[in-house]
């Protein structure tokens, strides 16, 4: 499947709506990644009215109506006035970012965002977080409900953010009646991204902790652009998530993948990583490490009731991330035979770091005759 086509445009002025056109969307974050394809997609369509578009550059969407500024500015509120919604993508997620850097921009723009919709007259701000909010935890139901509790902790990349963005969309309606928040939840996103648990399958060996129960549920990026549609039409609500049907468990995963695991003790993985983090050889802290060891699937029941459906299984997104990181190679945390080799780089929690402890395990053990 191919991703949206960036050909495909609408010839109406991007200033004003066409009559009985759908309602005003403004888009945070719309010059690349997930927020250019939602662009993309919303200026196509015709169910949509008019596209504003937000970022820090302008994007190459010429049909939306820009503007280039940081969404942490108070201004932000001018340039929503008009809008019906709002899908707030511009979020740093990045794993070579400092992580003070990076919360203070995600929770800052956050907070500047739903003041400004509300200030603006916005009916409804559409946030995206993670199903990893949900946490990875041995005793997870699978698949978690929607409802189910949110049991993560800030110990995993980002989550900490995702936490306290969700706690600030929960808030919003509180403090600024009239505003409706609704919020996406991704599994594991796949499509042009570069995350801890994408990076996992750069890897010669799938780590496994011994006695650990991996399951994977993956989203397509498609898919997530095409659940954010909804969202901003308006068609499901409240908090949902998305991703494929069903989930792969780590045999399948392998079987499919065709790469051999690697086991390692418990103590062994998480003290390694822990510390392969702290001086700062992966980027990755230990609390990824989680997300690999423990299910965290969920039901996509909300958006199936919405006559949603996803495009992609399991199966071909995971297809999809191998042919991406093909030719990528990750040994003790950092990625070899690019030209940042020398940057330092983690998989799922150091996982991929892992290898390379693991590897000095077994020569200790040699060493040993053991």
């Amino acid at each position: 499947m191919s991703s949206p086509d960036p050909q495909v445009r609408a010839t109406r002025n991007p200033s004003t709506p066409a009559p009985g056109r759908g309602p005003v969307v403004a888009v945070t974050g719309a010059a690349s990644g997930v927020g250019d394809l939602l662009t993309r997609r919303l200026v196509a369509s015709d169910d949509i009215g008019r596209v504003v578009a937000v970022d820090e550059r302008r994007g190459d969407v010429p049909e939306a109506h820009w503007h280039v500024l940081d969404v942490r500015d108070p201004a932000i509120a001018e340039k929503f006035r008009g809008a019906d919604v709002v899908v707030h993508l511009a979020l740093d997620l990045d794993l070579e970012t400092d992580s003070a850097a990076r919360s203070a921009y995600n929770v800052r723009g956050t907070q500047t965002v739903l003041t400004a919709a509300a200030a603006a007259g916005v009916r409804r701000v559409v946030l995206c977080t993670s199903a990893m909010v949900y946490g990875a935890l041995v005793d997870n139901d699978v698949p978690l409900s929607e409802d189910a509790e949110l049991r993560a902790t800030a110990e995993a990349t980002a989550v900490g953010d995702l936490l306290e963005i969700e706690r600030l969309g929960r808030r919003a309606p509180r403090a600024h009646p009239g505003l409706n928040v609704t919020v996406a939840r991704p599994a594991v996103l796949v499509g042009g991204t570069d995350t801890a648990l994408t990076r996992y399958f750069e890897s010669p060996r799938l780590l496994v902790v011994a006695g650990s129960r991996p399951t994977w549920q993956f989203c397509h990026v498609e898919d997530l652009v095409s659940a954010l549609e909804y969202a901003a039409l308006e068609k499901v609500d409240g908090e949902f998530a998305v991703g494929c049907d069903g989930w792969l468990e780590q045999e399948e995963v392998e079987e499919f993948s065709g790469i051999r695991r690697m086991e390692l003790p418990s103590a062994v993985a998480l003290g390694a990583a822990a510390r392969l983090h702290r001086i700062g050889l992966t980027p990755s802290p230990a609390g990824d490490l989680a997300y690999t060891m423990h299910p965290w699937v969920v039901s996509v029941g909300r958006l199936h009731d919405a006559g949603w459906r996803p495009r992609w299984t399991n199966e071909e997104v995971l297809g999809a991330l191998l042919e991406e990181v093909q030719g990528r190679h990750t040994v003790a945390g950092r990625r070899l035979g690019r030209k940042d080799a020398t940057a330092a780089a983690g998989a799922a929690g150091a996982t991929v770091a892992l290898l390379g402890t693991a590897a000095l395990v077994r020569r200790a053990r040699k060493r040993r005759g053991l």
